[in-house]
């Protein structure tokens, strides 16, 4: 899912292109990717484009006479911009939006069509999109361990939950956490105040640093090839593969549809995570550190009797 450094560039992207010009039409290829009955989509053409921002993880272009359009991208949708009128094929294509100086398309490679389109007219009908999380570009120290101590969550949990932090999903948080040294199963009110700083500054780099690759890889082009995954990340996605900093095995829990990706020398003091259900599988199986890991041990190893054996 685009965070927040994706969802930057998709911004200047399109105010680059789009703020100043008509809308000339709205051509839904999915009629289920618009979620909203009023005002029809049809009421949107002609008008021009004021303004594109963010409110979450959610990209909002603002029409003339108050009107929004407001598009979550969710999992698998991604912005194109293509030549003028450009033909909407294919099964991924869900929407096209015409002007003069191009087509901007709306794709979802994915069977579970989950990306969706919200025409709204006035701000009162805009701010049901807001979820309260902050703005982490624009805070202080002190409003970040506000929102991060408001409930007593786990660090991984905490930072991708909109209601206290806007735009900020796995691939991220999982850079966070192994920047701040911090283990994503930590609960929020465990933290020291040395541990706070540390995770704000964190929060801050990771997010600058990234938003400002993706900037420059850019260039003055679309950003066309939006994705979760980085080489350069240091743990997102890199389960199994050496951390940049100690060289251990990065590990993972797989929960649902998420996994939460991590370095157990850098985060946990050499500890192995497990998810309940995997560690209901192994049972004694399961390593309990990094070295057990490494070195081919387990717990059922290491606690089992020794056999004789015989030749015969």
């Amino acid at each position: 899912m685009p965070e927040l450094p994706d969802l930057t560039i998709y911004v200047e992207s399109l105010q680059s292109r789009i703020v100043g010009q008509r809308l000339e039409s709205i051509r839904l290829c999915n009629p289920f990717i618009l979620r909203t009955v009023e005002p029809p989509s049809s009421s949107a053409s002609g008008k021009i484009v004021k303004r594109v921002w963010r409110i979450g993880k959610r990209i909002v272009i603002e029409l003339e006479g108050q009107f929004y359009i407001v598009i979550h991208l969710m999992i698998a949708g991604r912005f194109h911009w293509k030549k003028p009128i450009a033909k909407a094929s294919g099964k991924v294509a869900h929407a096209a939006f015409d002007f003069a100086t191009g087509t901007l398309m709306l794709t979802e490679a994915s069977t579970k069509k989950r990306a969706s389109i919200h025409l709204v007219k006035g701000a009162p009908d805009l701010a049901q999109f807001e979820r309260g999380g902050l703005e982490l570009m624009d805070s202080s120290l002190e409003l970040f361990r506000e929102a991060l101590l408001r409930e007593n969550r786990t660090l991984k949990r905490a930072l991708i939950d909109p209601r206290l932090f806007s735009a900020v999903g796995n691939a991220y948080s999982d850079e966070i956490l192994h920047h701040a040294g911090l283990s994503p199963l930590k609960l929020t009110r465990q933290l020291t105040i040395e541990e706070i700083l540390r995770l704000y500054h964190s929060t801050l780099t990771i997010l600058n640093e990234w938003t400002e690759r993706l900037r420059k890889k850019a260039g003055t082009g679309f950003p066309e090839k939006v994705t979760a995954f980085h080489v350069e990340m240091a743990v997102h996605g890199r389960f199994g593969q050496p951390c940049p900093v100690c060289g251990s095995k990065v590990q993972r829990i797989v929960y649902a549809e998420n996994e939460c990706n991590y370095c157990p020398r850098c985060q946990t003091g050499g500890k192995m995570l497990s998810d309940r259900s995997l560690a209901r599988l192994l049972k004694d199986d399961w390593p309990k550190t990094i070295d057990e890991l490494e070195s081919g041990k387990s717990g059922s190893s290491r606690n089992a009797p020794s056999k004789q054996t015989t030749t015969g």
